[in-house]
């Protein structure tokens, strides 16, 4: 079972995105806010780019099950939050293109299988608690 982590250093100016599975470790390029401290993405965005990916990658990896050959994908996820603080996901959709070596029936199968094994739509799908184990408060003297 992989263990997957993500981690954001932010600070005036300065955003850094580090993601990891096992050993393996990349960074992902999203500059900060051109005015203010954060992020130029926000968390909806990068959610909804979690689902995207997540389809896209996994299209891939049950078209090789198949034998199919894919050529290209794309996948484009949508939904809204309410404008309060605390506010969830509501309404999300996504639309799918796949381009393979098979048949309309054959591609349209294995988008509508891929759909049913997507670990973070199937996370999102039966909720999953998240918690945080320790909040560190460093005061500026």
């Amino acid at each position: 079972m992989p263990t997957i982590s993500a981690a954001v250093h932010n600070q005036q100016g300065s955003h850094t995105v580090m993601l990891k599975t096992n050993q393996t470790e990349h960074r992902l390029v999203i500059p900060p806010k051109s005015s203010g401290s954060g992020s130029s993405a926000n968390g909806g965005e990068l959610l909804f780019l979690a689902l995207a990916t997540c389809y896209c990658n996994d299209i891939y990896r049950e078209a090789a099950k198949q034998q199919i050959v894919v050529q290209r994908v794309e996948v484009e996820v949508s939904g809204e939050f309410g404008d309060a603080p605390g506010s969830v996901a509501q309404n999300i959709t996504y639309r799918a293109t796949v381009e393979a070596q098979a048949s309309e029936a054959a591609i349209l199968a294995l988008m509508r299988h891929t759909d049913t094994v997507a670990e973070i739509q199937n996370t999102l799908r039966q909720g999953m608690s998240v918690t945080l184990v320790e909040a560190i408060a460093l005061p500026i003297p």
